[in-house]
């Protein structure tokens, strides 16, 4: 179970193109494509370096007009979707 007490880190295998507002990941170990609009994005980029959820949500949350709750949600949910495919791991 993801939650916001978690940190996160890229996967050493991941490539990432950035195309303007989104960004393409490249999974070298799976030869998979995985897409990001403009938000998850810019969550991929603040993980630069292992990152606690908190301060991604922390982030986001200066940066984005929506609410904290809501924010928080999808952090999670693509959080679970990035884990799912590999391309992050928690601590």
């Amino acid at each position: 179970m993801i939650d916001m007490s978690r940190s996160v880190r890229r996967s050493g295998h991941v490539l990432c193109q950035d195309d303007g507002d989104e960004a393409v990941l490249l999974d070298l170990a799976g030869e998979r494509y995985f897409g990001l609009n403009r938000v998850g994005a810019r969550i991929w980029q603040l993980m630069e370096q292992p990152t606690p959820l908190r301060a991604l949500h922390a982030a986001l949350c200066v940066e984005f007009d929506a609410p904290a709750e809501r924010i928080e949600r999808d952090l999670l949910a693509l959080m679970a979707r990035l884990q799912d495919a590999g391309l992050i791991e928690l601590e």
